[in-house]
């Protein structure tokens, strides 16, 4: 099976092994991947890359990964949340920063890098309940915490 590319904004906050994402995926219905998946699965192309409006937290622990979706939420808001994150890094004091009812970072500075645990929490009605997850993820440099940042509001705008 061919892969498939995806497009959207996307902010990853962790490691290659632990991290969570703030994802708004979006698929290419002329994509070859797309195709194939969606005619593997019984739909059109459009059908399956569906609309590229609907946000999602997207979370890893050494391989255990899961997610979910996060109806409602607009662009505003994870720009908006990116924009909580820059400026708590730019003051260089312990900060929490919260994402809606859904994700909260709690980070302190720790030389040149950022000491981050993020709680984790899925929405009401989830498949895995709504058991909140707190994931270490670790100490993670300024300099590319604020890069990324401001890729993901620049893909944004």
């Amino acid at each position: 099976m061919s892969e498939i590319e995806m497009g959207g904004p996307a902010l990853f906050i962790g490691t290659d092994t632990v991290y969570v994402a703030l994802v708004r995926p979006e698929l290419d219905p002329a994509d070859p991947g797309v195709r194939l998946a969606a005619e593997e699965a019984g739909v059109s192309p459009e059908e399956f890359a569906g609309p590229g409006n609907v946000w999602a937290l997207m979370l890893d622990e050494d391989g255990e990964g899961g997610g979910f979706e996060l109806p409602g939420a607009r662009d505003i808001e994870a720009d908006d949340f990116a924009q909580q994150l820059q400026q708590a890094l730019a003051a260089a004091e312990p900060f929490t920063a919260e994402a809606g009812t859904f994700l909260r970072l709690d980070a302190r500075p720790s030389g040149d890098a950022w000491l981050l645990s993020a709680l984790v929490t899925p929405p009401e009605g989830h498949e895995d309940g709504a058991a909140p997850q707190t994931l270490d993820l670790g100490a993670l440099p300024t300099a590319e915490l604020l890069a990324d940042l401001e890729d993901f509001r620049r893909s944004l705008a």
